[in-house]
């Protein structure tokens, strides 16, 4: 059922959803919780696909906000909303209610949501895209007990987890974060088996993925070891190494389909490491709705923390980067330099301090280091020539 309502209210929104709910031969609601929608109309309709296919896991009444504040001065001065209903099959195993805000009311929105919430139900607001800096802090965050964003959806995806960090309030989760519960559960469940001691660990992955950024964090936080974040192809998150003594013990899943678990003095295991969509994220985020504190310490710990380094690039070293690793190699460091040791010797100690991290982008050829010369000849060549300085 269907139900077109324009230049409406709150009162009458809701009175629609009691009329449909009667016409359908169901008096009481049956749903668990509201869950509010932040969108915009491009993002619309794959936000409710998930919401609904959701929702029959989780029966709720959805709301999608779209605020349509006007291009022009009349359009802005223009105060309407226009409602869309959805119940029974349109909508899942719950309600849907669309929402479009016109001109002054989208900046109220929240006066607007607050009549329509279920009575005593808890609420989740989820941002698909464009989320505030502090979900908590926005009108709308405020009444949700819990706060869904999604950082990979930003333009700086990595960038994002720092404001994440900064207005970080207890029931605030990302979607980047529930991406790597698979990995998490199969990584902790092959170390419940050895007991063995993790001496390092490296988690490869595309670039601008916030997810590997949160894998790596969380094993850095956990097992306090050092982790190198190795940039690949994707997709998404490749493989993961944790060093030991008797040897790697290896998660891999180069397809984004299934994974194969590789540990010292066992066969490899085929393992379920799908990649899983947007809607069984939800899904899994709406089973639980207390503060996830795991994810509060992974997202506050400073991404500088991990190592990282380009696949088949060798590693830049403390406190530089792969160019400049590249060009000590090839021998191009300055001969005026006496105090060299004393120097490196700083620059390593800051970098263990504070590790930069790499340039995500792909190195240029750098040229093959030079041979170092046979002692005669170098020493013939030192009498009859005068030694050449660098930048010369």
């Amino acid at each position: 059922m269907k139900i077109d309502l324009t230049d409406t209210t709150s009162s009458k929104i809701n009175a629609a959803l009691m009329n449909a709910r009667r016409e359908s031969g169901s008096t009481a609601a049956g749903m668990v919780l509201t869950l509010v929608i932040v969108t915009d109309e491009g993002s619309a309709y794959d936000a409710l696909k998930a919401a609904n296919d959701a929702s029959r896991e989780h029966p709720s009444r959805i709301l999608a906000v779209i605020k349509r504040a006007g291009r022009s001065p009349r359009a802005r001065a223009e105060t309407r909303l226009d409602a869309e209903i959805l119940v029974g099959t349109d909508a899942g195993s719950g309600e849907t209610v669309i929402l479009r805000m016109h001109g002054e009311l989208a900046a109220h929105a929240q006066s607007v949501v607050l009549p329509l919430l279920l009575p005593d139900a808890p609420v989740v607001v989820w941002w698909p895209d464009n989320a505030p800096l502090n979900p908590a802090q926005d009108p709308l965050g405020a009444l949700a007990q819990r706060r869904i964003t999604d950082a990979v959806t930003a333009e700086s995806p990595v960038g994002q987890l720092a404001q994440r960090a900064a207005g970080y309030t207890p029931g605030d989760t990302d979607l980047a974060w529930t991406r790597i519960t698979g990995w998490r559960s199969m990584l902790a469940a092959a170390l419940d088996q050895r007991d063995v001691e993790i001496t390092g660990a490296v988690v490869e992955g595309e670039s601008y993925n916030p997810s590997v950024e949160l894998l790596g964090l969380w094993l850095n936080n956990r097992l306090r070891v050092p982790v190198e974040r190795v940039v690949t192809g994707g997709p998404g998150i490749t493989a993961v190494r944790l060093h030991t003594e008797d040897g790697d013990i290896t998660l891999d899943r180069p397809d984004g389909l299934l994974g194969t678990l590789c540990m010292p003095g066992a066969p490899d295991r085929m393992v379920a490491l799908k990649r899983r969509d947007t809607a069984e994220l939800i899904a899994e985020e709406l089973r639980r709705l207390d503060p996830d504190d795991i994810y509060a310490t992974a997202v506050r710990t400073p991404v500088d923390r991990l190592r990282e380094r380009i696949a088949g690039v060798e590693h830049a070293g403390p406190g530089g980067t792969v160019e400049a690793h590249a060009a000590a190699e090839a021998g191009d460091a300055p001969d005026d330099a006496p105090d060299a040791p004393a120097e490196e010797g700083k620059v390593v100690e800051a970098a263990v301090a504070a590790p930069a991290r790499v340039s995500a982008k792909l190195p240029g050829k750098a040229a093959p280091a030079k041979k170092a010369a046979p002692a005669k000849k170098a020493a013939t060549a030192e009498k009859t020539a005068p030694r050449k300085r660098s930048g010369q």
